[in-house]
């Protein structure tokens, strides 16, 4: 196991637990700025950590600009004095309401949203002038994933135009995520990202001639981060998320995004060894995200032999030729396959520096409701 990754106290530490250390994120968000290039052309995410304390660390690093998915995360990084926050997710219904009120509640954030048909744009501008609030709102650009936005075209510049026109709202830019590009090849990377960037200049070049302002485009995610990083395009900000934890997923799949190391572990212990090559851990799929296919759900540096067999709710069963090694109450460290999901499963996670626990960190956002409802 990297000796970065020991815990000296880890008898302090109840598994199965999840386990930030503290300066290797440090070293990932430096590593992040460095791709970037300067802290403007950052927006990170905020869904993979849902942390006060990791948005303290960017905040004091100059990040100004934060995204994320959910109005707990906005209120949560409003809450930490992030000064502009996107909420890259489409208002329907009474969330438009409730959108109106943190905004009201948060004067000193200037907020965004996105949007991708006129119906909820509406009740969203009929949100805003019965609360007398005013919000940013940036077209979300579909360029193949198919999961939310409308592809660049007459279609969406129209919903733009719509957006200039209507009280309470106010055109601000282009949200432009590509979560389908998850090509392991770099070279075939860039060219579906220069491929999918073509329209959207063209979208954006007919809106300035029509005097409608593009201030921002909010581009990528965490596999096209490096590729976005390089181009030079007026408002351009980057938007990643999952490389200031970093998990085995990224690591193993992309490993031209060079830099990041795993932040956050899984401290697991041995329950039982019901069988001369079995050992069954206290990490079921409570604990770590299940969205990876069973038996991929995370990476054991510690037995690089483990095939995991068998996995419910508070167990993961694993056969090695190394089991004996192991009793029940010895630990062992998994690097989770996607990081993202498996902090929302934990009420706070152990942060560990030089070795030893010295904190414990709250997911806030974890929650889908903080205090504005």
């Amino acid at each position: 196991m990297d000796s970065r990754y020991q815990i000296e106290n880890d008898a302090e530490v109840f598994s199965p637990a999840l386990v930030f250390y503290k300066d290797l994120i440090r070293h990932n968000l430096e590593t992040a700025l460095k791709i970037a290039g300067k802290a403007e052309r950052m927006r990170p995410h905020v869904k993979t950590h849902k942390t006060r304390e990791i948005v303290a660390m960017e905040l004091e690093a100059g990040v100004t600009k934060h995204k994320c998915a959910t109005i707990a995360e906005a209120e949560m990084l409003a809450d930490c004095g992030a000064p502009d926050v996107l909420l890259a997710y489409p208002m329907v219904g009474p969330n438009c309401g409730r959108l109106a009120r943190l905004v009201k509640a948060f004067p000193q954030c200037r907020f965004s949203v996105i949007a991708d048909h006129p119906k909820p744009l509406e009740t969203l501008s009929q949100a805003m002038i019965a609360e007398q609030q005013e919000i940013d709102v940036l077209i979300d650009v579909d360029v193949g994933q198919k999961r939310t936005g409308i592809a660049p075209g007459a279609e969406a510049e129209s919903l733009y135009e719509r957006i200039a026109k209507l009280p309470g709202v106010r055109p601000g830019g282009f949200h432009v995520y590509d979560g389908h590009n998850h090509q392991e090849s770099r070279a075939e990377r860039e060219r579906a990202v220069a491929q999918q960037l073509e329209p959207v200049l063209q979208m954006r070049a007919n809106l300035e001639r029509k005097g409608l302002p593009v201030p921002r485009m909010v581009l990528g995610g965490t596999p096209t981060f490096p590729i976005y990083a390089k181009m030079d395009l007026p408002g351009l900000e980057c938007s990643p998320g999952t490389c200031f934890l970093h998990d085995n997923g990224y690591g193993t799949r992309f490993p031209d995004v060079e830099g990041f190391v795993p932040a956050a572990l899984l401290l697991t212990r041995v329950v039982s060894r019901p069988a001369p090559n079995r050992l069954t851990l206290d990490l079921g799929y409570k604990a770590i995200a299940s969205d990876p296919p069973a038996g991929k759900r995370c990476l054991l540096p510690d037995l690089p032999d483990a095939k995991q067999i068998l996995q419910n709710e508070e167990h993961l069963v694993i056969e090695t030729d190394q089991a004996e090694r192991f009793a029940p109450g010895d630990s062992l460290f998994a690097v989770p396959t996607h990081i993202c999901p498996t902090c929302a499963l934990h009420r706070f996670a152990y942060v560990v520096e030089n070795g030893k626990v010295i904190d414990r960190w709250e997911i806030a956002a974890r929650d889908r409701v903080l205090r504005v409802a």
